[in-house]
């Protein structure tokens, strides 16, 4: 298989971001219920922004070692998919989705 492709990048960053949460939640919400974790998410929004953007720090791992290995279309699927993650983090800090 060929590991320098965009589309193994988009399954990458959209899998440490979720392992991202799990972290966040464990570390800053002491391990809040995942039900009770969710309804925050939902219905806060700032807070909801706040850990999206933390979570998003779990992609640094696997974009410096793909940059590092020159692994670039991988590396750039990573980007994308973070960057989108950014603009949701963006929208959800000046409450687009009300």
């Amino acid at each position: 298989m060929n590991r320098n492709v965009p589309l193994l990048g988009f399954v990458i960053g959209l899998i440490f971001p979720i392992l991202g949460l799990v972290v966040v939640n464990f570390t800053l919400l002491h391990g809040l219920p995942l039900g009770e974790f969710m309804n925050m998410l939902l219905h806060e929004r700032d807070v909801a922004s706040k850990v999206v953007s933390l979570s998003l720090l779990a992609n640094l791992i696997p974009f410096v070692y793909y940059t590092s290995k020159r692994l670039d279309y991988t590396a750039k699927g990573i980007f994308i998919i973070t960057m989108i993650f950014v603009a949701i983090a963006v929208l959800l800090k000046f409450n687009f989705f009300a």
